[in-house]
């Protein structure tokens, strides 16, 4: 069975999936969408244009959660992203939230820097800034006592938090004060399949609307 992974190394989403990838040793093919072939297929197979996309011996299957689950499912290794019950929901949540709600505004905010200035909302950023600061205060009280954001393990959840984290705290840095955040975040890129990704994401910081910070 051959897997194809359709992908930017500085996507946060295509981080998402090559975190278990990484864990595993699962063996795949790189299929980098700035070459102009890979592109072209990607939407070929998913007019959407959307990636990662993830081909398994020829079938498409989309959605960076759902990818890391059909892994876990056909492809299992010794790290397990999804356990079962209602350590499995949990995991769910956690990563729901990590999308939803962290990624969610500091993409927006990335979004409108990258429009012409005439077209920019202040008023929408703001709303976005906030929102992660809610969302920050929250996940400090949910990281204090825990190692990993769910289920007492390296789940699905920490694969969503460690791009959300990377990427929002250059856009709204987390405060100081946080100390349960940021140490999560720390822990998070301190793993080497994280860190794998960091890494091979570097060539591209220029690519950062907002400027790509010297720190991580």
């Amino acid at each position: 069975m051959m897997l194809e992974l359709f992908l930017h190394p500085f996507s946060s989403y295509s981080w998402k999936v090559l975190i278990p990838l990484y864990e595993n040793d699962t063996p795949f093919t790189y299929r980098m969408i700035e070459d102009r072939a890979n592109g072209a297929e990607l939407h070929r197979l998913w007019p959407i244009g959307k990636f990662p996309l993830l081909l398994d011996d020829g079938k498409p299957i989309y959605e960076s959660s759902t990818i890391i689950e059909h892994l876990q499912c056909h492809h299992p290794g010794t790290v397990q992203f999804v356990p079962e019950g209602d350590a499995g929901i949990e995991v769910r949540m956690l990563d729901r939230i990590f999308d939803n709600h962290v990624m969610g505004p500091m993409q927006r905010v990335v979004a409108d820097a990258l429009r012409p200035a005439e077209r920019r909302d202040p008023v929408g950023v703001e709303q976005e800034r906030k929102a992660l600061d809610k969302i920050y205060d929250w996940l400090d009280g949910w990281m204090a006592g825990r190692q990993w954001a769910a289920a007492d393990m390296f789940s699905l959840a920490d694969c969503a938090a460690a791009p959300a984290l990377f990427y929002a705290d250059w856009v709204h840095e987390i405060p100081e004060t946080l100390a349960h955040l940021r140490a999560y975040r720390a822990r998070l890129l301190a793993r080497p399949s994280v860190a794998r990704a960091v890494d091979e994401a570097r060539p591209y910081r220029s690519y950062f609307p907002l400027g790509a910070p010297d720190r991580d």
